[in-house]
């Protein structure tokens, strides 16, 4: 065999080996930051997902409702994301009943409403505790993480794409809030994960 089809069949061994290494679920495991090392059901799946698939992106995470003052913000959210997404901002909601019972709905009333009335893309997961002694351990680290629980519906956490640094925006933030898209567009800016 000439060398050069040795050399050729060899990079394609370490390409094969690497693409193996890069999509191994023990490779992923390795990979994922802790806070981002959870797992949740999509709100029209039956199995759960781990958030570590979101690992390297800029991840906006909100506690959503239905049937609250707020709930209006999906408008503002799904625009986010379509302007950001290709950026490597993710948008993540995360329906809950926490508060004023205002998310009463099954996965599949709270994902035609958001579908229909928002036009909603970005993934949106089972209903979860977010607040009090059944609050899911990721809402735990993230309020541990910033010093701030939510206090209602809408309560918005931004992580950075290694998934250390987390910042928290009060319900009354807006999505287009200049606050809050200079941030986004900060750790956009910033490529390392």
């Amino acid at each position: 065999m000439r060398r050069s089809a040795m050399t050729s069949m060899g990079s394609l061994a370490v390409t094969a080996f690497a693409l193996w290494a890069l999509t191994s679920p023990a490779w992923a495991a390795r990979s994922c930051p802790a806070l981002l090392d959870h797992a949740f059901t999509p709100l029209l799946a039956t199995q759960p997902e781990r958030l570590c698939q979101f690992s390297g992106r800029v991840v906006l995470v909100v506690n959503t409702a239905s049937r609250c003052a707020f709930t209006p913000q999906y408008d503002g959210l799904e625009r986010l994301y379509a302007r950001y997404r290709e950026r490597g901002l993710v948008v993540v909601g995360f329906p809950s009943n926490d508060f004023g019972e205002q998310e009463p709905g099954s996965g599949k009333q709270i994902a035609d409403f958001c579908q229909t009335t928002y036009g909603v893309t970005f993934p949106l997961h089972a209903k979860t505790t977010v607040v009090g002694a059944q609050s899911h351990p990721f809402y735990l680290q993230l309020a541990a993480q910033t010093g701030q629980a939510p206090r209602w519906n809408f309560h918005k956490y931004l992580i950075d794409r290694s998934g250390s640094q987390v910042r928290s925006f009060a319900s009354g933030v807006q999505p287009d809030d200049p606050a809050l898209v200079a941030h986004i567009e900060k750790l956009l800016a910033d490529s390392r994960p």
